[in-house]
């Protein structure tokens, strides 16, 4: 049964990932976000209870 032979598809397999990991996670990493993030405020605001009747 020649779907039970590992040896081509292996190999497409490893070839695929080292492209992948070569080639597009790089390409990936460098963009860079147009809006530098920037902390929000640690002061904890005061919530009030819903008094809806029920």
């Amino acid at each position: 049964m020649p779907q039970l032979n590992p040896a081509p598809w292996f190999a497409i397999l490893v070839f695929s990932w080292l492209i992948f990991l070569t080639v597009v996670v790089p390409k990936v990493l460098n963009h860079s976000f147009p809006n530098e993030l920037t902390p929000q405020s640690t002061q904890i605001t005061k919530t009030d209870p819903w008094t809806w009747p029920w």
